[in-house]
């Protein structure tokens, strides 16, 4: 993801400009590849009020752009905000392109067949999580496995998986055993 930041009438702060990249880090955990240029405006401004300043935040995605803007004293807690706005928008953007495909959006490189170890089963509640070979942790529910049964399963088990990024994190789209 390609990251400008711009300051009018101002000097950008150490304390905003790491603000800016933790935020930008958290994008790119959920958005990899997905956003494909980031803005980020800070200025000083006379008309809200004295010592007052805005944030824009601009994001270039597939064949949109998303912005916020923010206004108020603190820098800091106004890029919080504006990040968190972006990330619900940029959350919105990627549901209704699934339901207009009717497909996953590629959300980074964890679309199609991978697969990995079982680390930790929890039957009871139906769920597991899975290691992959490239180390990425996966979360998989008991209503995504194919031809097996949660009972079938022991940690330690090799098994196939396809991926999509969930709303928190990556998750399975359907689990089976490895029979090769």
């Amino acid at each position: 993801m390609e990251l400008k930041i711009e300051a009018k009438n101002l000097d950008i702060r150490n304390s905003w400009q790491e603000k800016i990249e933790e935020e930008r880090n958290k994008l790119i955990r959920h958005y990899a590849n997905f956003v494909l240029h980031l803005r980020v405006t800070i200025e000083a401004t006379s008309g809200y009020k004295e010592g007052g300043y805005e944030v824009r935040l601009v994001a270039s995605v597939p064949s949109d752009t998303v912005a916020v803007k923010r206004w108020g004293e603190s820098v800091r807690s106004l890029l919080v905000e504006a990040f968190d706005v972006l990330g619900l928008q940029l959350k919105e953007i990627v549901k209704k392109k699934q339901n207009h495909k009717g497909a996953k959006v590629q959300v980074g490189a964890i679309d199609g067949k991978s697969s990995g170890i079982i680390r930790k089963l929890m039957p009871e509640e139906a769920y597991g999580f899975i290691v992959t070979d490239d180390k990425r942790d996966v979360f998989f529910h008991a209503n995504v496995l194919r031809d097996v049964t949660m009972s079938d399963l022991a940690e330690g088990d090799e098994v196939l998986l396809a991926l999509e990024e969930g709303e928190k994190g990556l998750q399975a789209t359907w689990v089976r055993m490895d029979n090769a």
